[in-house]
């Protein structure tokens, strides 16, 4: 992005700030194509304090970077949207790069990585009310449950009122889960399958219907397993950038196989690929689809 273009950018937020109703009101927005095969572009990390791309490959707290990569990989064929919070999908709005591609507003991101409050994941981020208000497609919700955090409770209880909030508005929720524990004082996700089957059934039955509930759900160790345990649609995350991007892929290819399972929301492994070409690694993750 040059410079003069950021300049437009901020002068835009600083003077003319409704220009972001307006270009929410006038997008092109998009359906779910035939086939229903999806990739997502993620780009919510930064506000829960992750900015961390991959080893040697710098990080995201650079915005103009960080929207030029976006731009990259939402140009690229077959790629189906992108996630994000207001500060990042509102720019993406501003710069036209939203058009007929399907929008997710992150919604819970106060549960700050690293803080001891980590498992309290506050919604501080979109509302079902807002999503709507912006036209966007739905809303996506980390949920980690910590067994021995009482502040778990409140997470649950949030994303499900969540879930009823946007099935009320006819919106899909996205729901990533976890099972996670403290270990030497950080709190981490159980990647054991028995963890993620059960997450699955403690994301699925969230609210009062789960007719618009999809799963984002990590690639592990027999996913025959995690698949068969929703009819909910599933897409698989990315997680960080992959030394191993070949076998990521061969992974995520085994995966899509399975009848449940939907497509990609992919974040780190595209926008800040090993070899640095957007381009090439968001066209190898559509190849999969």
């Amino acid at each position: 992005m040059r410079a003069e273009e950021l300049r437009r950018l901020t002068d835009t937020r600083l003077r003319n700030p409704c220009a972001i109703t307006t270009a929410a009101a006038v997008r092109e927005r998009a359906e779910i194509a035939a086939g229903g095969r999806l990739l997502i572009v993620a780009a919510d990390h930064p506000a829960r304090g992750v900015t961390r791309a991959g080893a040697g490959r710098g990080d995201m707290s650079d915005r103009a970077e960080l929207l030029d990569r976006l731009r990259v990989a939402l140009s690229r064929p077959g790629v189906a949207g992108v996630l994000g919070t207001a500060d990042i999908l509102e720019d993406l709005l501003l710069l036209g790069a939203l058009d007929r591609k399907l929008v997710f507003g992150s919604m819970n991101r106060g549960g700050l990585a690293g803080a001891r409050f980590e498992a309290d994941d506050r919604f501080t981020g979109y509302g079902a009310a807002s999503i709507a208000q912006s036209r966007f497609d739905g809303g996506k919700m980390l949920l980690r449950v910590d067994l021995d955090d009482d502040r778990s409770a409140a997470t649950l209880e949030s994303a499900a009122r969540a879930v009823d909030a946007l099935r009320a508005r006819q919106l899909v929720a996205m729901v990533e889960p976890f099972m996670s524990s403290r270990v030497d004082g950080r709190l981490v996700n159980d990647l054991s399958t028995d963890a993620v089957v059960a997450s699955v059934g403690i994301a699925s039955g969230l609210g009062g219907s789960s007719a618009y509930t999809w799963l984002k759900l990590p690639v592990v160790a027999d996913m025959e397993r995690v698949a068969a345990a929703t009819t909910l649609p599933i897409l698989l995350l990315g997680g960080e950038s992959s030394d191993e991007p070949e076998r990521l892929r061969e992974e995520w290819a085994r995966a899509l196989d399975l009848p449940t399972v939907r497509g990609l929301v992919v974040g780190r492994s595209l926008l800040y690929p090993a070899d640095d070409d957007v381009a090439a690694a968001t066209d190898a993750a559509v190849s999969l689809l």
